[in-house]
């Protein structure tokens, strides 16, 4: 088993993983003013509370999309297991080939979920990754990562309509029963629940117009659940994709 570490900038997602499968996932804040003891101590509790001694990692491996907060958690993981992690960036093979016009710009999330994806659904294929961001990435039938959408994610979009509108209450993510909302709360909620879905199941119709062949799609992140099942689309939410992804690099570079 290895301890694969996927840091968003909300939040941190952590899971023990092992042929393709998670004995355990949990989450934490993302917080750069952390400790490396503070982070240590946490992803000691939760191997521990998911019954996992810290010594039983084969090793570990990190995504991050916060670069301030690598050396912390590295430090951390170290303290906890006795293996450095592996860190996903320059210098890892991850067996994606990337045609866009800096592959040097491609967020390690990204590259993480392209792999997963690959390795377990049919091409070509769409992963949407809904967090602090929605991403939507695409690789064409030969298994090349061709670019994708990044769009403001549901959260940030309706704190920026709460904070910048005097009279819009903070709401909650839940989906109002009708599209036709008939006050203000179901309004909001409309336009954020079935607002995101249709922007998705739109965006897939105009990527699909760009490449060849219909594509899988796959969605991942905190927020997929909550937005994926009113999109019109066959979709498949997969919330281990990245930590899945993160092993099938770390096996390449054990090689």
């Amino acid at each position: 088993m290895i301890l694969a570490i996927d840091v968003g900038n909300t939040n941190i997602v952590l899971g023990g993983i092992e042929d393709g499968k998670a004995s355990f996932i949990s989450r934490l804040s993302t917080d750069t003013g952390k400790t490396e003891d503070e982070y240590a101590i946490q992803i000691k509790m939760i191997t521990e509370l998911n019954h996992v001694a810290p010594d039983s990692f084969d090793g570990a491996i990190i995504s991050s999309v916060v670069p301030q907060i690598i050396a912390t958690l590295r430090a951390a993981v170290l303290k906890v297991t006795g293996h450095t992690p592996l860190i996903v960036g320059p210098g890892i093979k991850t067996g994606l080939d990337i045609k866009i016009d800096n592959p040097a710009q491609l967020g390690s999330d990204i590259v993480v979920g392209a792999v997963a994806a690959i390795a377990h659904y049919p091409l070509p294929l769409m992963v949407i990754d809904m967090g602090t961001a929605t991403t939507i990435c695409v690789v064409d039938q030969n298994a090349c990562y061709r670019g994708g959408v990044i769009i403001p994610g549901v959260k940030v979009a309706m704190e920026s309509l709460t904070k910048n509108t005097a009279q819009l209450q903070s709401i909650g993510l839940e989906a109002p029963k009708k599209a036709i909302g008939t006050n203000t709360a179901d309004c909001m909620r409309s336009g954020v629940v079935f607002g995101n879905a249709a922007m998705i199941d739109g965006l897939i119709d105009r990527m699909s117009q760009e490449f060849d062949g219909t594509p899988t799609v796959i969605a991942t992140g905190g927020l997929a659940p909550r937005i994926i099942p009113y999109c019109r689309h066959e979709i498949i939410v997969n919330d281990e994709l990245l930590l899945i992804g993160l092993e099938i690099i770390f096996r390449k570079n054990m090689t």
